[in-house]
């Protein structure tokens, strides 16, 4: 028949006696649901730590994005509406917004860098923002936002300090 001293391994990999039966579909019942179910669950706590959480980088983004939209020098220096945008990708998209984790005195910290840009022919601007984790909330507040003008004349707009 065959030389192939594995050959008869394999198929007893293959083969399923009568009274194993049981023990392959209970695989299939319980097993196989179960890995399925803490995966899709791992899923979900990843895309709602992303999207849902006070500590995302999108939702400092956001934060971050509506002071400068609030901030009055800024409204005269752009314009209204104020569109903010990340960093533009090989596929010409800017939905990345440049960010940075790390921590200092055992706390957490994040930098963010992001563009901005109104309804004033030409003008931009980069915000610079960091955040910064209280201790006896957890939650992260700003250290500060300042705004670049890329533009002539370049200065720099403060929206906020708490260094």
């Amino acid at each position: 028949m065959t030389n192939d001293p594995c050959f008869y391994c394999y198929f007893d990999l293959l083969y399923v006696r009568h009274w194993e039966a049981p023990k392959v579909v209970a695989l299939f019942i319980f097993i196989a649901p179960n890995k399925s179910f803490f995966s899709l669950g791992g899923l979900f706590y990843v895309v709602f730590k992303e999207l849902f959480s006070s500590s995302s980088p999108s939702k400092i983004y956001g934060k971050a994005l509506e002071k400068c939209r609030a901030h009055p020098e800024i409204i005269g220096v752009f314009g209204e509406p104020i569109k903010g945008y990340g960093e533009m990708t090989r596929r010409g998209r800017r939905q990345h917004v440049s960010h940075v984790e790390y921590m200092k005195d055992g706390l957490k910290h994040m930098r963010l860098k992001f563009y901005i840009e109104g309804s004033e022919p030409r003008v931009q601007g980069t915000v610079h923002s960091e955040v910064k984790e209280n201790p006896e909330t957890g939650k992260y507040e700003f250290r500060y936002i300042f705004v670049d003008v890329d533009t002539y004349p370049r200065r720099t707009v403060v929206i906020e300090d708490n260094r």
